[in-house]
This record gives C-alpha cells, sequence and structure tokens, in this order.
C-alpha cells in the first residue's frame, strides 16, 4: 500500500509565471541525494510554463530549491505550444536529459489541442531547449485533436512509448472534452516515432472517457503501469495495470494502493502519478484536487 507523507508544494504566487499550481509532477535523480520534480505552474492567464522542484531524497517532503525562471517556456505564438506545456517525462540520453512535454493550443470549433513535444538539456536539467517547434507526435488519422501524455522507456535499445489519443468529443458536465484511450508505440530512435499507436488499454464502461498520463516500470520480466482514469462520476482518480509484453495490459486498478483523502488538498481528486525508486524507498508523486491546483503532493510504497 501507499502511505500518504503529504502535501510537497504548490506555487506561492511570488513569480508572474508561477501563480497556481503544480501540474503533472516529473521526477528525475539529480544525484543520491537530492530528487528533481518538474512540473508546470500557471500563471495569472491560465498558461502553464514548466519548472522545477528539488526535494530531499531521504525526505521528499523537504524542499531545498524552487526554480526562480521556467525550465521550459512556451513556444512562438501559433506554433503548437503557445498556451501552455507541461512536463510528463524524463528521460536520460547521450550524457544529457530529455524532456517530453504536452503543448497546449487553444481552437475555435475545438476548445483545444494537445500535442507532444521533445525538449532537450545539457546543463543537468537546469535548462531545456527545443528539438524543434513541430510536435513529436503531430496529429494523424485517429488521432485528430489529442497525441499526449507520453511515458518513454528505453529498453535496452528499443524505444517504447505508452501516450494518449483520440479523434472524438463528449459532453462531461455542459462542458465539450476530449474523450481518448491508451496507444503504444516503438522507435529505434527517442525522436522519430510512428503516425499512428496500438490501442493498449481501453476504456471500462460508460463512466470512463478518458486517462491520463501514464508512468510504467520493468518489474522482473513484465512491466507494471500506474494511470489516471478520467471519470464522468469522479473526477480523475488512479488505475493500476501488469502486462507481461508492455503492450498487452491487464488492469488491476483495485491493487492501485492510493486513494482520495478524507479531506484536504486531495480530497476530490488524485491523477498523475510518478514513481520513483530511490535508496530510501520508492515514491509517488501525484496531484490531488484540480488538476493540481493545489499542488503535487508524495506517498511511500509500505509492504
Amino acid at each position: 500500500m501507499w502511505e500518504k507523507l503529504g502535501l510537497v508544494h504548490v506555487a506561492k504566487g511570488d513569480q508572474p509565471w508561477a501563480m497556481t499550481h503544480a501540474f503533472i509532477p516529473t521526477s528525475w535523480m539529480a544525484d543520491e541525494d537530492r530528487i528533481r520534480v518538474y512540473s508546470a505552474f500557471v500563471d495569472d492567464q491560465g498558461i502553464g510554463r514548466v519548472g522545477a522542484v528539488d526535494v530531499a531524497c531521504a525526505d521528499p517532503l523537504q524542499v531545498l530549491k524552487v526554480s526562480t525562471e521556467p525550465v521550459l517556456d512556451i513556444g512562438q505564438a501559433g506554433t503548437f505550444d503557445d498556451n501552455g506545456v507541461t512536463p510528463v517525462c524524463v528521460v536520460p540520453h547521450d550524457s544529457g536529459l530529455l524532456l517530453y512535454y504536452v503543448g497546449w493550443q487553444l481552437g475555435v470549433r475545438a476548445r483545444y489541442y494537445l500535442f507532444i513535444g521533445l525538449a532537450e538539456s545539457h546543463d543537468g536539467g537546469e535548462n531545456f531547449a527545443r528539438k524543434s517547434q513541430v510536435p513529436l507526435l503531430d496529429r494523424s488519422d485517429g488521432e485528430l485533436f489529442v497525441r499526449t501524455a507520453s511515458h518513454v522507456m528505453n529498453d535496452d535499445g528499443l524505444w517504447r512509448m505508452w501516450y494518449i489519443a483520440g479523434d472524438e468529443w463528449t459532453d462531461v458536465g455542459g462542458k465539450e472534452v476530449p474523450t481518448y484511450n491508451m496507444r503504444y508505440l516503438e522507435s529505434d530512435r527517442p525522436d522519430r516515432w510512428g503516425t499512428k499507436g496500438r490501442v493498449c488499454l481501453e476504456l471500462a464502461n460508460d463512466d470512463e472517457y478518458g486517462f491520463g498520463r501514464p508512468f510504467v516500470q520493468k518489474h522482473g520480466e513484465g512491466f507494471r503501469m500506474w494511470y489516471s482514469i478520467r471519470t464522468r462520476s469522479k473526477g480523475y482518480r488512479l488505475g493500476y495495470a501488469e502486462s507481461d509484453d508492455g503492450i498487452a495490459w491487464v488492469r488491476k486498478d483495485d491493487q492501485v494502493g492510493i486513494d482520495v483523502s478524507a479531506d484536504g488538498w486531495d480530497s476530490e481528486m488524485i491523477c498523475f502519478a510518478c514513481v520513483q525508486p530511490t535508496p530510501h524507498g520508492t515514491y509517488m508523486f501525484y496531484n490531488g484536487n484540480n488538476y493540481g491546483e493545489t499542488g503535487f503532493g508524495v506517498a511511500v510504497w509500505r509492504d
């Protein structure tokens, strides 16, 4: 079971680019004593930019440093990420770091579009530069409006990606929102992927209308995945699945081992989990109410 330790960080409003939120925590072991958690902070226009929060490995509630400038800012006007960027996955590669992120762009007849971008860092994760001003995963047939929330793994030279995609909209509480399932792609390179993935995880019932950021780990001879489930009745909850090959998944949501609290910052919603093994234990960083408006917290795995 996951034992909740508490709230780690939320924007204090002392930077114009970081007035609220700490959205989609995405962790990386900066060194043996320090975990860096990238997340999106939101300005007064509702636009997210990626910042970093360093926490102590021995005590992840201890915040060591918070970036005073974005490590990745929004894109040029008219590009796919001109209205927000949110981190989803960090992968060490070629003595640097790759950051897979979601680019937000507003629409007219559709409310918004979400596509994956790729940035890289060669200064220890202090700053990231775009690999391209166009999406890494752009729209394709069957994946028209969202190709987003990717988790990427280098599996002994085979690059694997699990991501969210769809081409339909649905009404939830009087608001049009995209509906989507989970897809899978493989590549021999981290910066070149196919135009359409195979479905690897389906919605279970009519109450569910989407998934949130998957987070995948190898475990023995198989794989484990934590992901968010977007429902009409409860908002976001966390789910859990297992796979022998990383492609065909068996949902075991009743074994996720964590749920909303009775009250407080994560009492209405729990989502966007990132699982970080460390010498001091395995932590889960996650968001709570209102999609990260209340910040991100941490839990530790207890056998």
